[in-house]
């Protein structure tokens, strides 16, 4: 291998971005099957697990290396909220409910609700291949995502692949995206302040000039 193909690769690791994404929704709305989807593109239908699950999985997302770290969280039941200590590790939150169940989407909200601080959201209506059995309307999920001005589709963990996907890496955007704007806000204060010292030093040498009477 040359030693520009070396240096190149290693550039790629050095620039590897971490993101962590918490699967948030209420019990047996497909949280582990559309995690699965994402880290194997396989889909398993049932799940019995009583505790959390936490993966890493290396994706390139727009062409970059992100190591994602995945918790699906594991409620108990639709009164089982988030810990805070959850929705504080986490960099963004995949918000999912079922389309065919009204008390699931129900529980994305009292979960908004219960943020302290503004966190990257990306909404999944999922067992979108139910239609038949549909108690949301994809208009509703459409108002609350306007309302929470963050992503969201329908999708169906056990047909599609690509849809699934998708969803992570949407939200992989905004957690970068406000990463970004984060960092740019600090310089441009950082920047003020410096400037506002340099005024204020200049200032008084002008006035330390001054003949004295």
């Amino acid at each position: 291998m040359s030693s520009n193909a070396i240096r190149g690769i290693r550039r790629k690791k050095s620039s590897l971005s971490e993101v962590k994404v918490a699967v948030v929704g209420a019990p047996a709305v497909g949280k582990s099957a559309l995690t699965v989807r994402f880290l194997t593109r396989r889909y398993i239908g049932e799940y019995d697990h009583q505790a959390e699950n936490r993966y890493k999985h290396e994706v390139l997302v727009d062409g970059e290396p992100v190591l994602f770290e995945i918790l699906d969280t594991c409620p108990k039941t639709v009164d089982d909220l988030p810990s805070s200590d959850t929705l504080g590790w986490a960099d963004g939150l995949l918000l999912v409910y079922a389309i065919t169940d009204r008390r699931t989407f129900n529980y994305v909200r009292r979960v908004k609700q219960a943020l302290a601080a503004d966190v990257p959201l990306a909404l999944v209506g999922n067992k979108g291949d139910m239609v038949h059995l549909r108690q949301v309307s994809t208009e509703e999920g459409e108002i609350l995502a306007k309302d929470y001005e963050c992503w969201f589709n329908e999708v169906a963990a056990a047909e599609q692949v690509a849809q699934v996907a998708e969803a992570f890496h949407e939200l992989c955007r905004e957690v970068l995206g406000a990463r970004r704007r984060n960092k740019q806000s600090l310089l441009d204060r950082m920047l003020g302040s410096k400037g506002a010292a340099a005024r204020a030093y200049s200032r008084g040498k002008s006035d330390s000039a001054l003949p004295k009477d």
